[in-house]
């Protein structure tokens, strides 16, 4: 993997790559996702690009019913909701993602601890094209 800067555009480009990346402190080890310039356990900004597996559980969500207009355009509205969480990886640092492969419209049937797996999802065409991260329960 080339030298990229630790920034949120790399982070988005990453993500358009389908590869879900962080920030390891090169001193104490520690991981973040979206990556970090600086280690908030030991205050140092030597950090790196560390991949994640993708792998982990569904630690918070919400369904939403009333969402931003480019949802919208998606077709997402009162009658089709989407769910978007916050998702612990099995490393450790937590991510904000949609949740795929779930009822939204049935948020009882959602449960905290639901072992997830990475998706990423395009949307568009061409140079129109928009990668989204995302995550689904774990088939197997």
């Amino acid at each position: 993997m080339e030298e990229r800067p630790l920034s949120d555009i790399s982070y988005y480009r990453f993500i358009d790559e389908e590869k879900l990346m962080g920030s390891r402190c090169k001193k104490c080890g520690q991981l973040y996702a979206p990556p970090r310039h600086f280690c908030f356990e030991c205050h140092r900004s030597e950090m790196e690009w560390h991949k994640m597996k993708g792998e982990g559980e569904l630690a918070a969500f919400t369904c939403i019913f009333i969402g931003p207009s480019f949802m919208g355009e998606q077709g997402y509205n009162r009658k089709n909701p989407y769910c978007t969480g916050v998702v612990k990886l099995e490393e450790g640092p937590r991510v904000v993602a949609r949740i795929e492969g779930v009822d939204a419209g049935n948020p009882d049937t959602i449960k905290v601890g639901t072992p997830l797996e990475v998706e990423f999802l395009r949307r568009g065409e061409g140079e129109e094209t928009v990668t989204s991260l995302a995550f689904r329960p774990r088939s197997g």
